[in-house]
């Protein structure tokens, strides 16, 4: 689906506005609570697979996975766009489960599995550049593309300069203990896929309107 005009149009109201912010805040605080919790009460898995905040990453991508499932084969919203989100937070989604595919399948399936999304996809990307261009004008000055724009920079730029393990080492000197620099990194992560499931929601709740607005011509 096409939106109707190159404007996103439709404002949203000021009491819809806060509301969900309000469920934006509650979410973001939620996972914050079980990052503490897993802290404070989970000792033996604290920051592995094992522990919440690695399950709260992979289950944050899965949710904007499926999203942008129904977003693209569903309501066809920016096939496009659509299409290339979809290839990049399954990817990131796989990428989450390195050390299980690692583990039970081979060394290195992950890598594998990412490039069998990725590389079709750029592919058509290529192929139909100008189709993205034009659909991608739909989304950039939307909040959803600026969640995503801040997610991805949490995530893939802030979380691995904030986590390396020098900048750690010369905080806490003597007292280094790689858990912290894990810690720190782990969560960060978490944050940044949070705002990217944000963006979806977005995403999602613009295509409504747009589709709204569709019926109503």
């Amino acid at each position: 689906m096409t939106p109707p005009s190159p404007d996103p149009g439709w404002p949203i109201g000021f009491g819809a506005t806060c509301l969900r912010a309000v469920l934006y805040i509650l979410f973001i605080a939620a996972l914050a609570q079980g990052v503490y919790w897993e802290a404070l009460y989970l000792p033996e898995a604290r920051f592995s697979e094992r522990g919440f905040t690695e399950l709260a990453q992979t289950g944050v991508l899965a949710v904007a996975t499926l999203l942008l499932a129904h977003l693209r084969w569903r309501w066809r919203t920016l096939p496009e766009v659509t299409l290339l989100l979809f290839a990049f937070v399954a990817s990131s989604l796989i990428r989450e489960q390195d050390a299980h595919l690692d583990a039970h399948v081979f060394d290195g399936a992950w890598q594998l599995l990412v490039a069998l999304i990725v590389l079709p996809t750029l592919f058509w990307m290529v192929r139909q550049r100008r189709r993205f261009l034009e659909q991608f004008a739909h989304l950039s000055n939307t909040f959803s593309f600026g969640f995503f724009a801040a997610g991805v920079l949490t995530t893939y730029v802030f979380s691995r300069l904030y986590g390396r393990a020098d900048f750690w080492m010369a905080v806490l000197e003597e007292h280094y203990v790689r858990d912290f620099k894990s810690a720190a990194e782990e969560v960060v992560e978490l944050l940044g896929y949070a705002l990217i499931l944000i963006a979806m929601i977005e995403l999602l709740l613009l295509a409504r309107r747009w589709r709204q607005a569709s019926q109503t011509r």
